[in-house]
């Protein structure tokens, strides 16, 4: 069935006809770089409109320093490390948690942080460790999994929280004065959660137009639209294209949980280094929970491989393709850095569609 309203093409013609200068938008979200190339929506958009990435990859932004943490867990002997597929490569400043599970280490790729409950309770001599990355949109769920352990009172099961909120990392880079944008194309999945709202900080503190857009082709050409329509009359207002999932106000159950659990916290962010109130950590009323107060294991200092640019990728100061390691030293099969690892990381993207680019 035909969609309403006009087509991509039609969409695509008229952003050229509104853009009237030079215009460069970043993309935040992981998901919206992957797509825009899978879907092939570079080639229709006209050549004074430049894409570039922003730090919405969630696995991406994590620095090396927590890699390091979960490998010297996974190596405790009474560990089972437990983790979403995207972690197990991402390199360590010696091993990949995959590294080290190819030498025996006990490490679980789970689909759901629910996973972790069964496998606690099947394993009752075992710690399971619960590697907790991601933003916004996956906070409530480890929430939840926090509050049925406690009720459980599986006393051996725990998290490595790495949880990162997207606001404050928008505003410091925002704020850095080191990247040059006319508009942002903001997350869909973490405003289902946080709502619009949450980013109306970017129009008025920083005079930049701003639409949360989802994820299909239509979505993200109707955003760009709406974006390239503001610049050109001038406007710098937060407007949403994804209703149908986003509201202004979000999930508040999901708000709710996050906020019974977790607490703001300082956090490192590769690329833009230690950003206060950041992060989320446990309350001290689930610190039984958490594992680097359980376990006694301390985050190491971390060390990014040499020449890796993931930093500077992230926050759109470079772009693949300026990194010397970039489809040659860095591959898929052999990733240098998380980028090139994550199935929404920018490098990822670029090497499987660089013809494209070329």
């Amino acid at each position: 069935m035909r969609r309403r309203g006009p087509t991509i093409p039609e969409i695509a013609q008229a952003i050229g006809q509104k853009l009237t200068r030079p215009v460069r938008l970043m993309e935040v979200c992981g998901t919206h770089t992957v797509n825009i190339f899978r879907f092939g929506l570079r080639s229709l958009l006209p050549k004074e409109l430049e894409l570039v990435s922003g730090p919405g990859c969630p696995v991406c932004v994590t620095p090396t320093r927590e890699i390091d943490f979960l490998v010297e867990v996974a190596r405790l002997p009474q560990v089972i490390l437990a983790t979403f597929g995207d972690m197990l490569r991402v390199p360590g400043s010696q091993y990949s948690l995959k590294d080290l599970r190819a030498q025996g280490a006990a490490i679980k790729m789970v689909y759901s942080p629910l996973d972790t409950l069964e496998l606690a309770e099947k394993t009752p001599d075992k710690y399971v460790v619960f590697a907790a990355v991601g933003f916004e949109t996956t906070a409530p769920a480890v929430a939840v999994t926090v509050l049925e352990a406690q009720e459980r009172g599986l006393k051996n099961l725990f998290f490595a929280v790495s949880h990162r909120t997207m606001p404050m990392a928008l505003k410091t880079l925002l704020s850095s004065g080191e990247v040059h944008i006319d508009g942002l194309i903001l997350p869909g999945h973490v405003s289902t959660i946080v709502g619009a709202r949450t980013f109306e900080f970017v129009p008025q503190e920083f005079g930049l137009p701003a639409v949360v857009t989802g994820f299909e082709a239509h979505d993200i050409m109707q955003g760009i639209y709406m974006l390239i329509k503001q610049i050109a009359e001038g406007r710098a207002k937060l407007e949403i294209e994804y209703r149908k999932a986003v509201t202004w106000q979000g999930n508040l159950m999901g708000q709710q949980l996050m906020h019974r659990v977790f607490e703001p916290c300082d956090a490192w962010w590769r690329g833009l280094g230690l950003i206060p109130g950041s992060g989320l950590r446990l309350r001290p009323a689930y610190q039984a929970l958490d594992a680097q107060a359980q376990l006694g294991v301390q985050i190491p200092e971390g060390e990014d491989p040499p020449g890796c640019r993931c930093g500077d990728i992230l926050c759109a100061r470079a772009k693949p393709i300026d990194c010397k390691l970039f489809g040659k030293a860095c591959t898929p099969e052999h990733p240098k850095g998380p980028c090139m690892v994550s199935s929404e990381g920018t490098c990822a993207a670029w090497y499987a569609f660089y013809d494209e680019i070329a």
